[in-house]
């Protein structure tokens, strides 16, 4: 189902993609989803309009970071799960070590219903510990399944898991839990129940093994699906009453009922948007209207078609529980479409915050595509942000990592011809004074007729930034007896605001300073607005330079949690980028660190935090404050604005 050229290079899944299949009479709406923590937000849209989900997991590797990130998105859409342990013929395999994991780290009861038949390179098959018979796949692609005895050397292992089983059930199980104080042993068809019955809840996984490049234990997997994952009648969805004060009310997961359905995914395709829509209730027929909740206008279903991967087959009619896709609609990821007779909502899905970000330049300043490509890779994924810099004027792209935006700058280098340069973005610096200093400045200029004068006289003089949040610059006119006219005051004003805007050691903006005009002179002839706002601009320029000016840099408030193993690294990464820890705390095996660090210290530190914590750590940044940058920071940082004023002359 990875259909793109890159999906197949890099030997991973960017993109969800959505198929549908039959199983022995019961049809399956699947989606595959990226494993990757940088594409979270495909996980996240598939799971809010699935109702079960497989979790796949290495026999080598087990729980891995993204595990605990897939894990965590699983419960908060109450999605129940079946884990399946792939990849059984890898050197190393240990499905019992594997179970182990899932218990501890997701902390979620499970216990195996299968027993494999060796492993590794001896990986045959699996044994069903309920109906206690060996599975065999032969031929070509493992279609045809061959049943037989379990092997000798077995019997007794297949019983243990069996006894492992029950007890796990009996934990989260009335009855089973029952029949085990009684020391009763269940029958076959009441262990599937109490599976069923606990998956559903959410309070047990069933684990199932196999090799899905072996074709190995797949239609064991399907069967499990169909046995122990709920069908779209078991799982209470609900949406809200816009017209009686947003009251919460169930849907009704039946194709006789008025239409709701949710659009958690949009795609840009060669005929136009694609948005995929999972039916909640009632059908979508081909030719019908749907009413578009958030705007409130109606829309014509002119072509219905369902998704296999990036292929597509054209249906007439969809019915409640199913996935199917729509052409030419303009929405949102999140909107829900009704059939006009009821005014409800779905909640839409949890989009988290960006964590890194790039600035971006494309190479041929005209083309046309660099703007098409970045509008149409953010309406297709909200966890990609592009703001223009009003400072920099750079164009800066957010994401959920190194890879996530890499991958954004290659399909727009593949798909739309535009080569860009990616570089770490200008941080917001600010410029000012730290003493009084007065200034007396006269500008004068004859070129035939009437010149230009002015003349000014006061001073500049700190304030504190912090206590005039809102406006961190103050303008005082102290001029008596009008020697500056009063027309010109404004004019006057005009000159320092345009000193303010870009300062005069790195070109961004001053704040914290104050300037008092106490005194001037005027011509009677040569005298204009533009002389005295001149004037001003150079009298602010020569008294900002006397008055030992600053450069201030944006320093963040830095949180970071990791497992408590990894303090020691997340310590050492803060102080290293010259952050000051400011509070330590443990919450059972996680310990969140709090920090103060410079932002421009702050890039490339996702990925290092990633391989610092094994990629378990997660961090969040705000903004805190400017603070003076240290003496030799303030250095190089002049050199090389005046070096990039040097090339650009």
């Amino acid at each position: 189902m990875d259909w793109m050229d890159l999906e197949r290079e890099k030997g991973i899944t960017i993109q969800s993609a959505a198929t549908y299949a039959q199983w022995g009479g019961t049809n399956l709406n699947i989606i595959d989803t990226p494993g990757h923590v940088d594409f979270t937000i495909e996980v996240e849209r598939a799971l809010r309009v699935l109702d079960g989900a497989v979790l796949v997991l290495c026999s080598v590797s087990g729980v891995q970071s993204q595990t605990i990130t897939v894990d965590r998105q699983m419960r908060r859409y109450n999605v129940p799960r079946i884990s399946f342990i792939n990849k059984m013929d890898r050197a190393g395999a240990n499905p019992s070590r594997i179970i182990d994991q899932i218990r501890t780290k997701l902390k979620i009861p499970a216990a195996a219903l299968q027993v494999p038949i060796g492993a590794e390179d001896a990986f045959e098959g699996v044994v069903d510990v309920l109906t206690k018979r060996a599975i065999y796949n032969r031929g070509a692609r493992g279609e045809d399944v061959v049943y037989g005895e379990v092997p000798a050397h077995m019997v007794d292992s297949v019983n243990a898991a069996h006894d492992e089983l029950v007890a796990t059930l009996a934990e989260v199980d009335d009855e089973i839990g029952e029949l085990f104080i009684e020391e009763r042993t269940p029958s076959e068809q009441q262990i599937r129940d109490a599976v069923r019955r606990a998956t559903i809840a959410r309070k047990f996984t069933p684990v199932l093994m196999g090799s899905a490049i072996k074709d190995k234990g797949i239609q064991s997997l399907l069967d499990a699906v169909i046995s122990y994952l709920p069908n779209p009648t078991e799982i209470t969805n609900t949406m809200l009453d816009v017209d009686n004060d947003e009251k919460v009310i169930d849907v009704v997961p039946y194709s006789s009922q008025p239409f709701v359905g949710l659009a958690f995914k949009l795609e840009e395709g060669k005929y136009g948007q694609l948005t995929y829509i999972r039916v909640y209730q009632g059908r979508l027929e081909k030719g019908q209207f749907a009413y578009h909740v958030k705007t409130g206008k109606k829309v014509k279903i002119s072509r219905l078609v369902r998704m296999h991967s990036n292929s597509m087959e054209d249906v007439d009619s969809v019915g409640a529980g199913e996935i199917c896709a729509l052409f030419g609609i303009d929405c949102a990821s999140g909107d829900t479409f009704t059939d006009g007779t009821i005014n409800s909502s779905m909640s839409t899905m949890f989009v988290p915050e960006s964590v890194i970000s790039l600035s971006l330049t494309p190479k041929d300043k005209n083309s046309p595509n660099f703007s098409k490509a970045l509008n149409r890779f953010q309406r297709e994924d909200p966890t990609f942000r592009v703001h223009v810099d009003s400072e920099s004027k750079q164009t800066i792209i957010s994401g959920m990592g190194e890879l996530h935006l890499e991958i954004y700058v290659e399909r727009m280098r593949r798909e739309y011809n535009v080569d860009c340069i990616t570089g770490k973005p200008q941080v917001a610096f600010r410029e000012t004074v730290t003493r009084k200093s007065p200034f007396v400045y006269t500008h004068k200029k004859q070129s035939g007729g009437a010149g230009q004068f002015g003349r000014v006289i006061g001073y500049i003089e700190p304030i504190d930034p912090e206590q005039h949040a809102e406006l961190p610059h103050e303008f005082v006119n102290n001029v008596m007896g009008g020697n500056i006219p009063t027309q010109y005051i404004p004019a006057c004003e005009k000159g320092y605001m345009d000193g303010l805007q870009e300062g005069f050691m790195v070109g961004h903006p001053v704040v914290g300073v104050r300037m008092v005009l106490e005194d001037g002179a005027a011509h009677s002839v040569d005298s204009s607005e533009l002389a005295f706002r001149l004037a001003t601009f150079y009298a602010f320029r020569e008294a900002f330079k006397q008055s030992s000016p600053r450069i201030l840099e944006p320093v963040m408030t830095v949180e970071v949690s990791a497992p408590v193993e990894f303090q020691g690294n997340v310590l050492g990464s803060l102080n290293k980028r010259k952050g000051m820890i400011i509070d330590t705390e443990t919450q059972e095996d996680y310990c969140v660190v709090a920090a103060e660090v410079p932002l421009n210290n702050m890039f490339g530190y996702s990925t290092e935090l990633r391989s610092a914590t094994q990629g378990k750590g997660e961090f969040s940044m705000e903004y805190k404050r400017h603070s003076p940058v240290l003496p030799n920071v303030q250095e190089d940082l002049i050199k090389e604005h005046q070096a990039k004023l040097a090339e650009k002359k």
